[in-house]
């Protein structure tokens, strides 16, 4: 006969320690990050790089925000949107560097859902005011070269901390509306690898288990009005400004005027050419590994050559760190 009252299951440690897996896919959604490689002696190689780069980038630009403050010489608009350039890219790079680097060694490293979306928040943010910043550093030298007679009077200090706060402040709109509407959607998959360094917006979209048209429509107007409406601002500002200087009768104005442009040309195109590349070409188009090497150049080339760039061709910059060295030497 069988047992009326069968005794009940036994369950040994072993058998709650298997089961928990499967009670944790169920719970918050983690992403991972793909590795660049899994060879240790490349790993080393990569994390030696990126670490030297990113430092490069902190003390490049910490010097230009230094010079900035502490010279009175430089104490005008120009050099204000310069020094606040310099500390976009320091908060930027710092976003995504770091925790860039603690994955490159050993296992896929899980980053919780609201991480994901912190990181994504802030890289947005601070990108998108970067993008304007450099639309208004454009308008400075329009009034500056186009003009000069009222530019004390046009480009006040108020104006030019209202432009500084309406970048930023335009910026956290946009982003703190695409990241809710982003984070709102399921995500598929046990592992979620993300094809990427960073939580970006188009490879964490690629993840998502529900139909993503109006998120990406959403995406691409946000790329617009990030991207293509300041470039068009700078085009227009740079038509009045070549049109200023081919009418100076002054040769030495001319190469004046035209140096203190050209470094703020080199980094749009450098910025702009390189997020529009990810940010508005049709998704057809794209290719994961492209993107995640685009998105290296305006990672660390575009932070690091910002300094370089206005450095080397700027020389009330180079004056004054010349004058520091000196008084540090003596």
């Amino acid at each position: 006969m069988r047992d009326p009252h069968p005794a009940s299951p036994t369950f040994f440690p072993e058998d709650i320690l298997a089961r928990k897996p499967v009670l944790n896919q169920s719970g918050s959604p983690e992403f991972v990050f793909r590795v660049f490689t899994n060879v240790p002696e490349f790993q080393a190689l990569l994390f030696t790089l990126f670490l030297l780069l990113y430092l490069m980038i902190l003390c490049g630009n910490t010097a230009i925000i230094w010079v900035v403050c502490t010279h009175s010489s430089l104490h005008t608009p120009m050099y204000f949107f310069l020094g606040s350039l310099s500390l976009l890219e320091i908060c930027y790079t710092t976003d995504v560097v770091p925790l860039m680097l603690s994955n490159i060694f050993g296992a896929q490293k899980p980053i919780s859902l609201a991480s994901c979306g912190t990181q994504m928040f802030f890289f947005v943010t601070l990108g998108s005011t970067d993008c304007f910043l450099l639309a208004v550093m454009a308008y400075d030298r329009y009034v500056a070269i186009c003009h000069p007679l009222h530019y004390s009077l046009i480009m006040t200090r108020n104006l030019c901390i209202q432009m500084v706060l309406g970048s930023l402040g335009l910026a956290l709109f946009l982003s703190l509306q695409l990241t809710a509407l982003i984070f709102t959607l399921p995500f598929c998959g046990h592992h979620r690898e993300i094809n990427h360094f960073l939580c970006d917006v188009p490879p964490v979209l690629r993840l998502a288990c529900a139909d993503i048209h109006v998120h990406q429509a959403v995406l691409y107007v946000v790329g617009i009005l990030v991207l293509t409406v300041p470039f068009l601002l700078i085009c227009i500002s740079y038509v009045f400004i070549a049109s200023t200087i081919l009418h100076m009768r002054s040769a030495e104005g001319r190469q004046r005027a035209f140096s203190t442009c050209s470094s703020h040309l080199t980094v749009v195109l450098l910025q702009y050419g390189c997020c529009s590349l990810v940010y508005l070409r049709p998704r057809s188009s794209t290719s994961e590994d492209e993107d995640r090497q685009i998105a290296l150049v305006y990672t660390f080339v575009t932070p690091l050559l910002n300094p370089l760039i206005y450095t080397l061709r700027n020389k009330d910059v180079k004056g004054a760190l010349r004058n520091f060295i000196v008084n540090k030497a003596v």
